[in-house]
């Protein structure tokens, strides 16, 4: 079996359109827009998930167009893997400049991106945004990129003393993103330093930030828990227990889950 398992499940939340788009591209393949119909098996290959801003119109086209010019881009660049995967950043950023250059009304539309390269080495990513990469390791969760929302700030006022730690996860400003590509300059984006090596049983979770609504312990035990039913079992676990917590302004919600196989 190939030693990747990989699975996409998704909610509009509480919301009546979906800006979120993920995709994983297998080596030497097509685009392969997932659902949670069933998992994929690949060697190696790209995933990617962009969460899109700009209402329903444009923040649809923003995470759509991010994913394809990722992709098409990553895949196509020579060098080393960070080299493509920052390829593949500003091929989505230039192309959404165009797009936006070419219709004014579009101007504000914009969206995070999580770019991630799996091959027998690892996994190596780039990333820009809010959205976490998580990497699920025997029993534990980790956050593997940077949060390039308000969110760390709120959170360091909290150690000091100045918030409270309710205050600071229902603060209007908690998501309010210091970085996107956005077809101008990306001001931060965080970039591996070298392949991740995986184990057996590991899973990688990109997910757009509608997951914020469950812990990351939550995280934890839903993936422990249907770990050895696979990548599609666990992308729709996750799913349902964001749609039945029935927060009243739930985003979307999208995860790309990604299992080493071994």
């Amino acid at each position: 079996m190939p030693p990747f398992e990989h699975a996409v499940a998704a909610t509009r939340g509480a919301r009546d359109y979906q800006e979120d788009t993920a995709a994983f591209l297998s080596d030497g393949g097509e685009p392969i827009v997932l659902s949670s119909e069933g998992p994929g098996y690949d060697r190696a290959g790209l995933a990617v998930l962009a969460d899109g801003m700009g209402g329903h119109t444009g923040g649809a086209l923003a995470s759509q167009m991010v994913c394809d010019h990722f992709l098409q881009s990553a895949s196509a660049a020579k060098g080393e893997v960070s080299e493509r995967l920052i390829a593949g950043l500003g091929a989505a950023n230039a192309a959404l400049a165009t797009k936006i250059a070419e219709n004014p009304l579009l101007a504000g539309m914009g969206s995070t991106l999580i770019g991630a390269a799996f091959s027998p080495l690892g996994v190596e990513w780039v990333s820009v945004g809010d959205s976490p990469l998580f990497l699920f390791r025997r029993g534990e969760v980790a956050l593997l990129n940077e949060d390039h929302s308000l969110a760390p700030e709120l959170d360091r006022m909290v150690a000091e003393g100045k918030l409270t730690a309710e205050e600071a996860r229902h603060d209007p400003r908690r998501h309010m993103l210091r970085s996107a590509v956005t077809g101008e300059e990306i001001d931060l984006l965080d970039v591996s330093r070298q392949p991740l090596k995986l184990e057996p049983g590991d899973y990688v979770v990109l997910a757009s930030d509608g997951i914020a609504t469950l812990e990351t312990n939550e995280i934890a035990r839903l993936i422990q828990g249907y770990a050895k039913d696979g990548a599609a079992v666990v992308a729709r676990a996750i799913i349902r227990s964001i749609e039945a917590i029935r927060e009243p302004y739930q985003d979307n919600a999208t995860v790309l889950v990604v299992r080493a196989v071994g």
